[in-house]
């Protein structure tokens, strides 16, 4: 879906009028099709907020509903000036300035400059004035603003006139037309949009529209709507034929189905996906499985496609989809609604192909001024411009599109997407930075693509960090919207001395020293607060006048200083945390051990639990000796004149041989003994935590 511009109405500013005459073919429906019906492909839902609630971009947090400003990110639009900050004639042209949208739809939606309006300052979008177009005005338009929007509504007659006469309401096409105008918008800010409310929802009628569109002048028509094709879809192609002109057309969302008019060879149809992006990294999609798309079964194949586009293979007939974009409801975008009369405004989370198409317009609109600016002309057609020189180029391909190899809409034998060219999602989605840039190039060679990432810091450690970016060619380095301090040097290595607490989305643009292109990618810092260094307490066991020592040792991401506290005389620790006691003295020690980062001057401690006691139990017994088959009994006798509990293990017991206690005796007693020496190891462990253990030989002759 599009957005649309939004902002103050200005009835006396009219559009400069002039007069030049045109002679051109007009297309005719047959007239068993004129009436039929078109039906808008969007869908939408309540979204789950009264009002948007924007979800943080970290990383692990999927968004349900998308802003504009997180599906700029996820497809690499430029981004937006800060609001006050004077806007340059190459970034005016990245915001699609001086260029049109016609947005077609069917009936009247009232409300759609207060939608607009609504929508825009929700996002902190550019506005846009209201430009009336009278009936009666001369055609074609003056030339758009080169540095504003520009926001107009007209009606059309079904032989592509005006008319004052303003079309019945109908409130699935007035949701269509609000998200059509805002997402045009959005992806468009500066660009002018013109909708175009035909009278009815009738072939004959939007038919009337698109007319009109190319009697308006140079511009880009979106069309989110369609009826399936017939045979008489071609006796009306020649309308997507005017000078300077692009037409996109929703392919729908019913799964494998060719509508018109996405199917005529002269419209790029736009297919959906369905998004997952957390706002780091690159985006996740699949196929949407709604999505329309499929083999035309009247439109001949057009040239540009051919087997030499990756995917592609031989096809008798046209195949839509050519290209894609968000379209999954699950993953929708929020448009604003309201009901005739109302001033309330309704946020839905819309989906469908409708929200796909808008937006390839608006960045078709973005290409045609980045051309504008370097004197070219404007794409007009631009299938084979995506197919020719950007699809069968490998590496061009790679960096202006991104692949979609998942997902299925049906269960045809090409209902399924693959690498390459597929029906559900054509080409595949834009990275728009690399494809705007190259649909500006002089030739197809590919953009620097910097890929998004996400890097974490602490408060008080500096940061550094290298970019990486795929480039055909020596690249030069500039970053923008980083926190102060923040650098990059020639490189590529982020810098930054003296981090603070926060969340930072610096962007860095690579340019290309050979031709000329950049790529951008926006990397997420996350600075956390610095965090004390950690010990972890432990108890400590020592005899009376035998050396004791153990080592205290603190987690930290910097360098830590050590100190001990309540240690006993002739106690100390070392600059590596070692603590040591030559002569210890008998009794229990609470002793205190604390880190101190060299950096922050946060300190952690942990007390030790240090517990000199006398010798531990003693362990007593014969060697045991028997004979095969004569059952035999031996005492292992414990001692410990301290000790109030103990822990007895015994390891390399032969089978057959069993244990009890008698008092301070452990009896072992075996029934058949086998012939054959073993060792018994006896570990016993009083409650004092010192232990010692035994070796007790068995021989059985």
């Amino acid at each position: 879906m599009l957005s649309a511009c939004g902002g103050g109405s200005n009835p006396a500013d009219q559009v400069a009028s002039g007069t030049v005459t045109m002679q051109m073919d007009v297309p005719t429906l047959p007239s068993a099709v004129a009436e039929q019906v078109a039906t808008p492909f969007s869908q939408s839902e309540p979204s789950p907020d009264a009002e948007p609630v924007f979800t943080p971009m970290a990383a692990g947090t999927n968004t349900a509903t998308y802003t504009p400003a997180q599906i700029r990110a996820a497809y690499s639009l430029p981004d937006l000036p800060a609001s006050g900050t004077a806007v340059t004639a190459v970034k005016a042209a990245q915001m699609g300035a001086g260029q049109t949208i016609y947005i077609v739809n069917a009936y009247h939606n009232p409300n759609a400059i207060a939608e607009l309006a609504v929508f825009n300052q929700k996002f902190a979008l550019p506005t846009c004035a209201t430009k009336i177009i009278a009936p009666t005005a001369a055609l074609p338009l003056a030339a758009a603003s080169t540095n504003a929007c520009e926001f107009s509504v007209v009606y059309n007659t079904a032989a592509g006139g005006m008319t004052a006469t303003a079309p019945a309401y109908n409130s699935g096409w007035a949701t269509e037309i609000a998200l059509d105008v805002q997402w045009a918008h959005a992806t468009a800010p500066l660009a002018r949009i013109v909708l175009i409310e035909a009278p009815d929802a009738s072939l004959n009628s939007l038919l009337g529209a698109i007319k009109l569109a190319n009697s308006m002048g140079p511009g880009i028509v979106s069309m989110s709507f369609g009826a399936a094709e017939g045979s008489w879809t071609a006796s009306v192609d020649s309308v997507f034929t005017a000078p300077k002109m692009t037409y996109l057309a929703a392919t729908g969302d019913s799964g494998m189905a060719v509508s018109w008019p996405s199917v005529s060879p002269n419209v790029l149809a736009v297919g959906g996906t369905t998004l997952n992006y957390n706002g780091t990294g690159t985006r996740s999609e699949v196929s949407w499985s709604g999505t329309g798309g499929g083999i035309s079964a009247y439109s001949a194949t057009p040239s540009y496609q051919s087997n030499a586009v990756p995917g592609m293979g031989f096809t008798s007939r046209r195949v839509v989809a050519d290209v894609a974009f968000n379209a999954d409801p699950a993953t929708g975008q929020y448009t604003a609604v309201m009901t005739p009369g109302s001033s309330t405004v309704n946020w839905m989370s819309v989906g469908g192909t409708s929200l796909s198409t808008p937006q390839w317009a608006g960045l078709i609109a973005i290409a045609n001024a980045s051309r504008a600016q370097a004197s070219k002309a404007a794409l007009g057609l631009p299938h084979s411009a995506l197919y020719s020189q950007l699809a069968t180029v490998p590496g061009t391909y790679a960096s202006t599109f991104a692949d979609i190899t998942r997902g299925s809409h049906g269960t045809c034998s090409t209902c399924a997407s693959k690498v390459g060219y597929d029906q559900l999602t054509g080409l595949g989605t834009p990275n728009a930075t690399s494809l705007v840039n190259s649909l500006t190039g002089t030739n197809a060679s590919a953009a620097p693509v910097v890929p998004s990432a996400a890097v974490s810091g602490t408060v008080g450690t500096a940061l550094s960090f290298t970019v990486s970016v795929n480039a055909s060619n020596p690249v030069t380095w500039t970053l923008s919207g980083g926190p102060a301090g923040m650098t990059i040097s020639n490189a590529g290595v982020i810098t930054w001395p003296t981090p603070l607490v926060g969340t930072y989305g610096p962007v860095i643009t690579a340019k290309d020293t050979a031709t000329g292109l950049t790529g951008q990618g926006t990397y997420s810092v996350t600075i956390a607060a610095a965090k004390a260094p950690t010990l972890t307490a432990t108890s400590v066991i020592g005899r009376p006048g035998v050396a004791l020592s153990f080592a205290a040792t603190a987690v930290s991401s910097n360098p830590v200083t050590y100190a001990i506290s309540g240690n006993p005389a002739g106690m100390s620790i070392n600059t590596a945390g070692l603590v040591t006691w030559a002569s210890p003295a008998l009794g229990t020690y609470s002793v205190t051990v604390s880190a101190k980062d060299t950096k922050t001057g946060l300190t952690g401690t942990a007390v030790y639990s240090v517990k000199i006691a006398n010798a531990g139990p003693v362990i007593t017994s014969a060697a045991i000796n028997g004979t095969v088959g004569k059952a035999l009994s031996s005492s292992i006798n414990i001692s410990d004149a301290t000790a109030t509990s103990f822990r007895i293990s015994i390891s390399g017991v032969p089978l057959g041989m069993t244990f009890s206690l008698s008092g301070m005796n452990v009896i072992a007693s075996w029934t058949k003994p086998v012939a054959g020496t073993y060792s018994l190891k006896v570990v016993v462990t009083n409650n004092n935590g010192l232990s010692t253990q035994a070796t007790i030989p068995v021989t059985i002759k």
